[in-house]
């Protein structure tokens, strides 16, 4: 019961620390927000059962500034709420203390089920049901809450000591996850005798699979699904298994949902059983609807251009998404980039001259043709990286420029390297020798870099040992940009640094500038870009 007309609640939670600021309202029922604010104060950030020096620092921090915005504020009631951390770390107490000292009131360390409580009666205000029953869940950082509920009372209710952060503490040893912690899992997983069964494979094994009965399907990387105005093998095989399996649940994980357009969501979605765009029953109906549909051309022939999707298309998929951004996980990772330009052999730009004016080199034993305009786009990406396709099938380096650039400027340094094309990873190893491996394992256990094709490698792996990001090569693709960028971020990483090298007059410098802005490099693209290469 408030005895003031204004109320701050603090909530000290595992992984957020929240102060809300309200007065009760003088023309309804209920209270008026007059400020909110967080912070990020990852209380298990070291494990849950003693906070580490770090997250009691932010911790205080949050306090202090709670304590500044309080301060203009006259006759309000203040109430301090606490959860899972501090019902369990060994020095939460310090925390407590120290409130008391800075804000003159004592915290309520309440139980889990007083929790469970608190959270049904929030979510009563807000949510109008019959009674019918429905189950809220409240995920935390160190622990979660299931209550069972109708509109009246809670008919059960259970608190469990698991969260977010105490499940990755426990076995984020390594990204990806080691064959040591899955062992680990799997042990521990069979000491809980679970009446459950949970099967992990990869989508190029989903056909092994031979199962029915799956209550759920969990599938990472979801964007890999998003291919229009086709589906992709990808998507059937995962609808396939969810149509044998009598429509389980399905979610969907992704760090770049739509990354070059929104079209991309449909044949992602198209395997769930409720799927918001189920009515239409191709991407050619959806499309008239949600894609604004122009007309591109390929040679002589005008064909269909599906990738301007709609932003109704996000509009009807929000209440199906839970979106998580990197900050309100804790991560406070900058990214910058740079670009090193090289300067190029003399006989590469005079190959790339040569080729544009007459489509053709010849070689005393091999030919390289770009007899359409898409080759031509090919021949030019690989030469300016110091590498050729020839028509015969072979492939060789014709410039270590870049390689040696590298080599120079990370000279000491241990770096990731993406390249494009397997000729490019020739000149590494020419350059670098032993000082460069492709096996991840040994990047990580040793001083060696990495090198790696970037689009196997712009997913599912950490590359967090390395002290730079090096793009050897550009990828046409806005995916590769967006996904692999990524790679050596964590919690704990301040600083990201992402280097590029582009060859002087080369194409890179087009292609980076179309890929930032999420758009894959098109051959509409490249006819624009030709007469400003050299």
């Amino acid at each position: 019961m408030m005895t003031n007309e204004k109320l701050a609640i603090i909530d000290l939670g595992t992984n957020t620390f929240h102060l809300l600021l309200v007065e009760s309202s003088k023309s309804k029922i209920g209270f008026e927000v007059l400020y909110r604010e967080r912070h990020y104060v990852l209380l298990a950030e070291g494990g849950i059962d003693t906070i580490s020096d770090s997250s009691m620092q932010r911790a205080k921090s949050a306090i202090d500034a709670f304590r500044n915005v309080l301060s203009n504020y006259k006759d309000i009631e203040l109430v301090i709420v606490g959860t899972e951390a501090l019902r369990v770390a060994t020095n939460g107490n310090l925390i407590n203390i120290y409130i008391k000292e800075h804000l003159s009131s004592v915290p309520h360390i309440i139980s889990g089920n007083r929790e469970a409580e608190l959270i049904y009666k929030g979510n009563k205000l807000i949510v109008s049901a019959d009674h019918t029953p429905y189950l809220i869940m409240d995920i935390g950082g160190g622990s979660t809450e299931f209550i069972l509920v109708d509109d009246s009372h809670i008919i059960l209710s259970k608190s469990y000591p698991l969260g977010v952060t105490k499940i990755y503490n426990a076995f984020n040893d390594t990204d990806p996850i080691s064959i040591q912690a899955i062992s680990s899992i799997e042990s521990d997983y069979k000491l809980l005798n679970p009446s459950y069964s949970i099967t992990v494979i990869n989508y190029e094994s989903l056909h092994k699979i031979d199962q029915l009965g799956w209550d759920m399907v969990i599938c990472d990387e979801a964007h890999g699904m998003g291919a229009y105005p086709k589906p992709s093998k990808r998507a059937k095989d995962v609808k396939s298994l969810t149509q044998i399996n009598k429509n389980p649940y399905v979610i969907l994980l992704s760090g770049t949902p739509t990354p070059e357009s929104y079209s991309q969501m449909y044949h992602q979605v198209y395997a769930l059983p409720g799927n918001p765009f189920k009515q239409y029953k191709s991407f050619y109906k959806f499309s008239h609807q949600y894609v604004n549909i122009t007309q591109k051309k390929i040679g002589p022939t005008s064909i269909n251009d599906y990738s301007d999707g709609k932003d109704s298309i996000l509009y009807e998929m929000k209440p199906y998404m839970i979106s998580f951004t990197q900050q309100e996980a804790g991560f406070k990772t900058q990214i910058t980039e740079e670009i090193l330009t090289v300067a190029m052999h003399e006989s590469t730009h005079n190959m790339v001259k040569k080729l544009k004016k007459e489509r053709v080199l010849q070689g005393q034993v091999e030919v390289v043709l770009a007899d359409t305009a898409v080759k031509l786009m090919s021949k030019i990406h690989q030469l300016y990286s110091g590498t050729v396709k020839f028509e015969s099938g072979n492939s060789g380096v014709t410039d270590w420029a870049k390689a040696k650039f590298i080599h120079g400027y990370f000279q000491n340094k241990k770096i990731a390297i993406f390249y494009k094309f397997k000729k490019e990873l020739e000149a590494i190893t020419d350059i670098f020798g032993e000082s460069v491996t492709t096996d991840l394992k040994e990047f990580k256990e040793t001083d060696k870099c990495i090198a790696l094709q970037i689009v196997s490698g712009r997913e599912g792996i950490s590359l967090k040992e390395a002290e730079a990001l090096v793009y050897y090569n550009i990828d046409f693709s806005a995916t590769s940009y967006w996904q692999s960028r990524d790679r050596m971020t964590t919690k704990d990483r301040q600083y990201n640094k992402i280097y590029w090298v582009f060859a002087e007059n080369g194409i890179e410098h087009q292609i980076y500038k179309t890929v930032i802005g999420k758009k894959d490099y098109t051959l509409n693209h490249f006819k624009r870009d030709l007469l400003t290469l050299r």
